[in-house]
């Protein structure tokens, strides 16, 4: 099963967010949700037995639009108001994260982590690094993940060594960034759910492969990294998981050369960007169509077999680790 997990933060001007009068708001806010609901019978408000129904129906649609999306947000906002548990906060900011409605997401992830919420301390550091709301603030960003690093989360720390990759708020330490990513990888090398992070640590280790002359073992890191996030898109189509996928991509193309007879949906992402290449080969190949029986994963998280196609991405709006 696929978790809620992961995302981000801003510098706010206003005294108020460094207060708790902006969790007050928000919890005033989820309570008029509560109030003010009334279905056509008679003006019920939506019970919390109900809106957890709702939460669980949502996440087994296949394509939600906005009527959905208001609908689970107005459960998890009575899941907030009547529980005020810090699960339901993180969920519905994951959701807004990947609606890119940042500032939203901003709000609820502070509400979490205020109270302990692991993945929400993580998913701050993601807004103060990335400066999803406002500017990048490096400092607050090691903050948060080294305190949910030190919580446990891998995610955090595979953060952690970016920053000391990249020279982010720490001071440059290469050898610092290889040494957090081996021993990070030991720990997600049998990892079989989709939330975990594998991908994410086996392309940064395979970069270290490459950059130690052994580029078959960065391959082998690299096609295990790529089946991993194939199937977890299908899932759901993070944002975050495509640039992961297209970043991967030309890495792999660096070291291996392109074949059009084995290629599939991803590899759009290294044709889009090398076309008079491709040109070439359909040049040579006539690149004549065969329905293939074969299913082929598509970028927006739909299975293609043939000519048929079907919808099977589960939207769980959940943030696997990525970036």
């Amino acid at each position: 099963m696929i978790t809620i997990q992961k995302f981000y933060s801003r510098e706010v001007k206003n005294p108020l967010i460094r207060s708790g009068a902006e969790k007050f708001l928000l919890l005033f806010y989820a309570e008029c949700r509560v109030h003010f609901r009334r279905n056509a019978g008679g003006g019920i408000a939506m019970t919390v037995p109900e809106a957890k129904k709702i939460r669980e129906n949502c996440f087994e649609l296949s394509n939600p639009d906005a009527e959905d999306r208001s609908r689970y947000a107005e459960a998890m906002g009575v899941l907030i108001a009547k529980t005020k548990d810090p699960v339901y906060m993180n969920e519905l900011g994951a959701m807004y994260y990947t609606q890119r409605e940042f500032n939203l997401a901003l709000n609820y992830y502070e509400m979490a982590a205020k109270e302990g919420n692991l993945y929400a301390i993580s998913n701050l550091g993601y807004i103060w690094y990335y400066g999803r709301t406002v500017k990048k603030n490096y400092e607050k960003a090691f903050y948060y993940f080294d305190k949910a690093r030190r919580m446990g989360d891998l995610v955090s720390a595979y953060k952690i060594a970016d920053m000391y990759k990249n020279g982010f708020y720490v001071e440059k330490d290469i050898k610092k960034h290889r040494s957090i990513i081996e021993e990070l990888y030991p720990k997600v090398r049998d990892a079989d759910e989709l939330d975990e992070p594998l991908p994410e640590i086996f392309t940064r280790l395979a970069g270290i492969r490459t950059e130690e002359g052994k580029p078959d073992e960065a391959l082998r890191l690299y096609d295990t990294a790529r089946d991993f996030l194939a199937q977890r898109i299908q899932y759901t189509a993070f944002f975050g998981d495509l640039n992961i996928t297209k970043w991967m991509i030309s890495d792999i193309y660096r070291l291996r050369d392109f074949d059009p007879e084995t290629m599939d949906l991803y590899d759009l992402y290294y044709l889009l960007r090398t076309h008079t290449r491709f040109a070439s080969h359909t040049a040579k190949n006539s690149m004549k169509w065969t329905p293939s029986q074969k299913p082929a994963v598509c970028l927006s998280g739909l299975i293609i077999t043939g000519t048929a196609l079907s919808t099977t991405s589960s939207i769980r709006l959940s943030s696997t680790a990525s970036d």
